[in-house]
């Protein structure tokens, strides 16, 4: 059987949430919970996910859900770019495109590790996408200067970036 996801009324009715710490605790003593102690646990992405049978959900949409009634209508972005921030003050509301422009490292994939650079020749490349066309920001003699054109770059042309 598959895991449903958290309604509001069974999460108000299990755990609290700490606006201020981002935890969530459980609400009372049970055979599976103690009144007061946090739930949940990492998830390999980065998250933190709570399950409790025969619900499941990340901690950061259930801050949402039980914040306001109801899920978010996009993503949760944390504003710091920390995935195990749940603190209420560092969850916004947004679209997808908002989201990404808030990413702060490169993908693990990434073999330089710093986003928008990549190698030209013996020199380094900047770009950024903004307002669905790459742009072009320069060739440079190291990757830590395409990096910082990147970011320069990136807080102009990004709405969604709190770097």
């Amino acid at each position: 059987m598959a895991a449903l996801q958290f309604t509001f009324a069974a999460l108000r009715e299990l755990l609290i949430y700490e606006p201020n710490t981002g935890r969530f605790v459980a609400r009372n003593t049970t055979k599976r919970l103690t009144a007061g102690v946090e739930v949940g646990g990492p998830h390999g992405s980065g998250y933190w996910s709570i399950r409790l049978t025969p619900y499941r959900g990340f901690a950061h949409r259930l801050a949402f859900l039980y914040m306001t009634g109801k899920f978010p209508s996009g993503f949760v972005d944390h504003i710091n770019g920390n995935k195990a921030d749940n603190r209420w003050a560092n969850l916004r509301d947004a679209t997808q495109h908002v989201n990404m422009q808030n990413l702060r490292k490169a993908r693990s994939d990434n073999r330089i590790g710093l986003l928008g650079v990549c190698p030209n020749g013996k020199r380094w490349m900047a770009l950024i996408l903004a307002g669905g066309a790459r742009r072009y920001l320069g060739t440079f003699d190291t990757p830590d200067e395409a990096h910082a054109a990147y970011l320069r770059a990136k807080r102009l042309l990004h709405a969604g970036c709190t770097i």
